[in-house]
């Protein structure tokens, strides 16, 4: 559930702001709500927002296998790619490398 709202206060003029949520479904019992909200108080501003949903993209799946990996470590790595576009873009290092660890871990260990 994503819930997520900018409110511009009146004396905010000039505000430039964008808010978008990307969603990854990745099983057909997962459920996604989103809700972006702006509340805009302000008469100079440039606010946009949006959201998307989505499954893991059947011809990036089939152009994985074709090329000889398997289907779990197709989805594995398109599901990886997702996500760490989204680390990419966080600013505190420690907790970018943090979550960099945490998901190289997840989606490169082997079951033995």
């Amino acid at each position: 559930m994503f819930n997520g709202r900018i409110i511009v206060r009146k004396d905010a003029q000039k505000t430039d702001s964008k808010q978008t949520n990307k969603n990854l479904v990745l099983s057909d019992e997962a459920v996604i709500d989103t809700k972006p909200e702006l509340q805009i108080f302000a008469d100079d501003v440039r606010c946009t927002h949006g959201a998307t949903i989505g499954q893991l993209d059947a011809e990036a799946l089939f152009y994985l296998q074709s090329r000889g990996i398997g289907r779990e470590d197709a989805r594995n790595l398109l599901t990886y790619a997702f996500a760490q576009d989204i680390i990419d873009r966080i600013k505190i290092q420690t907790l970018r490398e943090t979550l960099e660890r945490s998901l190289f871990e997840k989606f490169h260990e082997r079951p033995r």
